[in-house]
């Protein structure tokens, strides 16, 4: 049975959109805002970089979704010293996600020869790392609604 992000992340596949902008639009939504050039620029790591050779896309969408939270955005800020941690965490989280596939690239997970998104895999990857992201920075003592604050 699907939840309310579950049903969430449907609905934007459904309206075009890719692993890595549908977790980036996560993130925005949830800090209560909109940046459609932000959602455009995460469209570059769909499909693991266009044809399923590169890195999956709910990894590097799940990064920019830390990097919101954490990273450098002005030539004033600094990033936040979590950061490294969280990535790690992330990225220890992902590779036990997709064991069963036997990689973490796009195509070890859809197939060598499949570039399309399987809706199975795909959603239920994204859906369980906004859960984890969510989980990744509470861990951390940061509000996944709060995001860094606007310059």
């Amino acid at each position: 049975m699907l939840n309310d992000t579950g049903l969430t992340v449907m609905e934007l596949a459904g309206k075009g959109y890719c692993c890595s902008q549908i977790l980036v639009m996560l993130a925005l939504d949830e800090m209560g805002r909109d940046n459609p050039d932000m959602v455009r620029a995460a469209m570059g790591l769909c499909k693991g970089g266009g044809d399923c050779s590169g890195p999956c896309g709910v990894y590097t969408g799940a990064s920019l979704f830390l990097a919101l939270h954490a990273g450098k955005g002005t030539d004033t800020e600094q990033p936040d010293d979590r950061l490294p941690l969280m990535q790690e965490a992330l990225r220890d989280w992902f590779a036990d996600a997709t064991a069963q596939y036997g990689g973490t690239a796009c195509g070890d997970i859809l197939g060598k020869d499949n570039t399309q998104p399987d809706p199975a895999k795909c959603g239920g990857l994204v859906t369980g790392a906004y859960d984890r992201l969510r989980q990744i920075l509470a861990d951390n003592g940061l509000d996944p609604a709060q995001g860094r604050p606007l310059p």
